[in-house]
């Protein structure tokens, strides 16, 4: 079986970069290795590595799900905040028979300015094919929709809002993939195990019901880790629940409309009735 080697990021999910699995699949018995180097987010005052590290998995759980369904045999792993070291350790690690890196186009992609595709082919001896994508002007071959959400996530109104986007693209292929974003209610180690089965509870239950479904946890404020989102992931539209508005932080802040404000993209309320508790 021929091992191929995926590196990408903001680009995974490429028109280009799904073609060419697609036609080495077509060519033979061939499994994907994909790694997907962490990156740093700009917005906020605070970068929280857990936060970084769940953005890279995020892409790496949505891509192998959208291969598995193909039926395409792939592994996945989070890599090297460095390119060119994240490469060289899979390399190392799979002993790959070819390397496909995809990049934004030169004017726009860091890791070409530090010269990596030449770097990879001087150090590793393997084929490295190169592959340019823009997912900001070509789009994606499938809808992308932020769910936001803390102590609301695991709620019924989160989940059948989410379900009836679905439905409501049920007759296209692949359809939509949720990206699930679960801000943190603080800065220390708690509060991020606290998120984080907040994020497990709400991606199982997509699951559950058939979606295509990853996350992250995110900066404690919620304007903040929405803004980090935004440049991990090419997003259509966004679904925030919140609490009733005398019970929601959230809601006091504004928070909905300066998303709408900031991003211009469609965002849905869905309050969350159920609750008692009196943080968003």
């Amino acid at each position: 079986m021929k091992t191929v080697l995926v590196v990408a990021n903001e680009t995974l999910g490429g028109r280009a970069l799904i073609d060419a699995v697609r036609t080495r699949v077509a060519e033979g018995d061939v499994r994907f290795v994909l790694v997907v180097p962490q990156n740093r987010p700009r917005a906020g005052l605070v970068v929280y590595d857990d936060s970084v590290f769940d953005a890279a998995q995020a892409r790496v759980d949505l891509a192998l799900e959208f291969v598995h369904a193909e039926g395409i045999e792939a592994i996945g792993e989070v890599g090297d905040p460095d390119p060119y070291t994240a490469t060289v350790d899979a390399v190392h690690e799979y002993s790959p028979d070819e390397i496909v890196i995809s990049t934004y186009p030169e004017t726009r992609s860091g890791w070409l300015r530090r010269d990596l595709i030449e770097r990879l082919r001087d150090a590793s001896g393997i084929a490295v094919t190169h592959l340019v994508a823009d997912p900001d002007t070509e789009g994606l071959p499938f809808h992308v929709t932020l769910a936001v959400a803390n102590r609301t996530a695991s709620g019924d109104e989160l989940l059948e809002a989410l379900k009836a986007k679905a439905q409501s693209e049920a007759d296209k292929a692949p359809g939509r993939l949720f990206m699930v974003v679960v801000p943190q209610e603080g800065g220390d180690g708690h509060a991020a195990r606290r998120a984080r089965t907040r994020l497990k509870l709400v991606v199982d239950r997509l699951r559950n019901v058939g979606l295509f479904a990853a996350g992250m946890i995110g900066d404690p404020d919620p304007f903040t880790a929405i803004m980090n989102a935004l440049q991990y992931f090419r997003v259509d539209d966004i679904v925030i629940s919140t609490l009733a508005e005398t019970k929601s932080g959230w809601l006091r802040a504004d928070l909905i409309e300066r998303v709408r404000r900031t991003t211009g993209k469609p965002v849905e309320h869905v309050i969350h009735e159920d609750a008692t508790t009196a943080a968003a």
